[in-house]
């Protein structure tokens, strides 16, 4: 008895932290897609759009203010995987109030593939459920995106 006992005391602890460095008035206002769009663009890695696909996403305060760019993943030229865990996780210790996320096609087709609708969905799924929408999820390349809000496909 006495070692289950102290077996509930040598747990690891979690201790979340969060500090913004940027006051509240510096941080951009995602209005519309193309304010994300921008916002995405200036942070991507842009050597590596043409050569791997890269998930990322920005989280929103409850004003739509940008707190913060967040790489969440990278894939090979055709793919990426997503872990909705990361992409949440990453999102509380934020304190965001709802997210966007984008991911690239190095090939440049804007299409949205079945992967794509699916983790979408997932997203859109998992963020109602947590009170943390997902807003958009873009496609995007140097010069254009693709926008599942704007096209209907994020309820």
């Amino acid at each position: 008895m006495q070692n289950n006992i102290h077996a509930l005391f040598s747990v690891s602890e979690v201790e979340l932290i969060y500090r913004s460095k940027i006051p509240p008035a510096d941080r951009p206002k995602i209005i519309t897609s193309d304010n994300a769009f921008d916002i995405f663009i200036e942070a991507w890695d842009l050597n590596k759009m043409d050569l791997v696909e890269h998930f990322n996403i920005l989280l929103l305060n409850k004003a739509n203010h940008c707190i913060a760019f967040s790489h969440i993943s990278s894939g090979g030229s055709s793919s990426c995987i997503v872990d909705p865990k990361i992409v949440f996780a990453t999102a509380l210790k934020a304190n965001a109030a709802s997210i966007i996320a984008a991911h690239n096609h190095p090939s440049g087709n804007l299409n949205p593939s079945k992967a794509d609708i699916a983790i979408t969905e997932k997203l859109a799924t998992l963020g109602k459920m947590m009170d943390m929408p997902l807003l958009d999820h873009l496609i995007v390349t140097p010069l254009k995106y693709y926008s599942f809000a704007e096209e209907g496909l994020i309820l």
